[in-house]
């Protein structure tokens, strides 16, 4: 898939969709065989070297949306952008920012308590942006969302790969959502075919 695609990926409980989100994302490396993602063999990579291209290339959102209830939106965001190294006066600047793309500027300064789960979705993708990634993993993101709200958050991921061209991987068992990708994948028997 080009750079800036965008694709789903179904498949049965147990079928390996975690796994290879995990391989994708540079959290487990393949017992066989290589893991190549962006002309980058992963299977070749260090620890160290995983590392970087977790913090530089890759990013989750997950069905949690894993917000810092301490933090206020903005902090959550603010905090990302930090450990994606922008520096003290731009991470502000920038968080503000990447909340004003998602469509929550105005819920800024509040708690994850205090926002629906949708809010808080847009909230962990604005995070996701914060080291500009070349690939967008989201792991059912829409698992915990009523139908409104999922359609809202699908809607924004899509919008982000088009502009940043991001690639964008969805996982999920939800079939609306998987049939909105232009690539539809299943995973079955350990094999990823064109659904």
């Amino acid at each position: 898939m080009a750079p800036g695609g965008y694709a789903s990926l179904q498949g049965p409980s147990g079928a390996g969709k975690s796994t290879l989100r995990s391989l994708l994302g540079g959290l487990e490396r393949p017992q066989q065989g290589r893991a190549v993602v962006a002309d980058i063999d992963l299977t070749r990579l260090s620890g160290d070297g995983l590392a970087g291209y977790r913090r530089s290339c890759v990013v989750f959102v997950f069905q949690h949306f894993g917000l810092l209830d301490t933090l206020t939106a903005l902090e959550n965001v603010e905090l990302a952008c930090t450990l994606a190294g922008e520096r003290p006066r731009a991470r502000r600047r920038r968080a503000a920012e990447l909340l004003e793309s998602v469509g929550l500027e105005p819920r800024a300064r509040h708690r994850p308590g205090q926002l629906a789960g949708g809010e808080r979705q847009r909230v962990a993708i604005a995070r996701a942006l914060a080291n500009r990634p070349r690939l967008l993993l989201a792991d059912e993101p829409t698992g915990n969302l009523d139908e409104d709200s999922a359609d809202g958050v699908i809607s924004l991921m899509e919008s982000v790969s088009r502009e940043t061209g991001c690639t964008l991987v969805v996982v999920t068992h939800n079939r609306m959502v998987a049939r909105r990708a232009p690539h539809q994948l299943r995973l079955t028997g350990g094999r990823v075919v064109a659904a």
